[in-house]
């Protein structure tokens, strides 16, 4: 039997059949659809976490810090149990780790030491103020809003969002809370204070004022950057300095961490295991998204589990509705093969029906899967930047 004879014969009986060929698509069509949407779903949900974690930028990134985790006492019978320091992050240090393979760039910061508030007129917040070693942010993959990203001496780069945490604390009660400040090449006032004993043994507060000028604002990007104020990282070391009451010298103190950027993310875990290997402490947030992939991978395969018993049950259904055919059709069978047709034929015409309706059912359940999947993609955008809002 010729092809094109095969393929009129098979459309013909389908469509002598529309009720029972439509029923048993439609079991294709669910079984097809609950795969696809369950599928969808769980690498939806995938992604979603995997946003989460920050920015692309960020998952080239490693923070390392000293080993506190080596250091810490440990009590035994009849010791008295030693705290020893861990080894600090010195320059040597940094030079070693900058000459790993695959290493871009090397960022020593230290925290201000000092209690911080910014004030602008008559706003004022609480800064999260980090020294950066670097002349420009963009080594961090930040993306600036306004202004530049080159960091000098006398000047800051301010997230984005801290500039929504700015409130009057003059305040009435009931009063509307005043915009956003527009700090961009603006001077804040930075105003420090520091606790120390005087001569009688009491702690004294003593506060003192810095001028600096807002030189750009870093995009948000869900970041540690969103919610930061970065300074030079001299200028945040002569502040420690003047609160610790000495100069603070790298090479002996260390840095309080070290950021890592690597040339390619894909050798972010090899570099973190190499720092490990030296006796930091390392951490990358690729680390928590194997973990949250490797679940999701296990989700997957549990959702297209369900979604295939759906179709197991449908290509039942196919075949149920074959036998069923067969049976119904012994005289035409037999006629068949009378005038000269094989059993090859034969078989060949049910094996045909069976994929037509398979087919159908399979187009037809891609089409509802892709439509639900996007039903259930706005519906969650909208419960979502719902719960953001409140």
């Amino acid at each position: 039997m010729k092809l094109k004879e095969l393929l009129s014969l098979i459309l013909l009986n389908l469509n002598r059949r529309k009720g029972r060929v439509l029923l048993t698509s439609i079991g294709v069509v669910i079984g097809t659809a609950a795969v696809v949407v369950l599928v969808s779903l769980a690498m939806g949900l995938q992604q979603n976490a995997n946003e989460r974690f920050g920015s692309v930028a960020e998952m080239s990134q490693i923070t390392v810090m000293p080993n506190w985790e080596a250091a810490m006492p440990v009590e035994s019978s009849g010791a008295v149990a030693q705290y020893n320091e861990p080894d600090p992050i010195t320059s040597s240090v940094i030079r070693e780790i900058a000459a790993i393979p695959g290493v871009a760039h090397v960022i020593p910061r230290q925290y201000l030491m000092a209690g911080g508030m910014m004030k602008f007129g008559k706003l004022e917040t609480y800064a999260n103020i980090i020294g950066i070693g670097t002349d420009d942010i963009t080594a961090l993959g930040n993306e600036m809003a306004s202004g530049t990203s080159e960091l000098r001496k006398g000047t800051v780069l301010v997230g984005e969002q801290v500039l929504n945490s700015f409130y009057n604390p003059s305040a009435r009660p009931g009063q509307e809370a005043m915009e956003s400040p527009d700090l961009q090449d603006k001077t804040v006032n930075l105003e420090l204070s520091k606790w120390s004993p005087d001569a009688t043994g009491n702690y004294v507060e003593t506060k003192k004022v810095i001028r600096l000028q807002v030189a750009g604002i870093i995009k948000s990007s869900s970041s540690e950057a969103d919610y930061s104020v970065y300074m030079s990282l001299a200028e945040v070391e002569d502040i420690n300095g003047w609160v610790m009451g000495r100069r603070i010298n790298p090479d002996q103190d260390g840095y309080d961490t070290v950021l890592v950027v690597a040339e390619d993310r894909t050798q972010v875990l090899d570099i973190t295991d190499q720092i490990i290997a030296m006796g930091f402490m390392a951490y990358t947030s690729q680390e928590y998204i194997q973990s949250v992939n490797s679940f999701f991978v296990v989700l997957q395969i549990i959702f297209g589990g369900v979604g295939g018993v759906a179709l197991l049950v449908a290509a039942i259904g196919i075949a149920n509705t074959m036998t069923m055919a067969i049976l119904e059709r012994t005289r035409e069978i037999g006629l068949m093969k009378a005038v000269g047709a094989t059993n090859q034929d034969v078989l060949s015409i049910f094996l045909g029906e069976a994929a037509g309706i398979g087919f159908i059912g399979g187009i037809g359940g891609i089409l509802v899967g892709i439509l639900v999947g996007k039903l259930i993609n706005v519906f969650g955008s909208v419960y979502m930047a719902g719960q953001a809002s409140t």
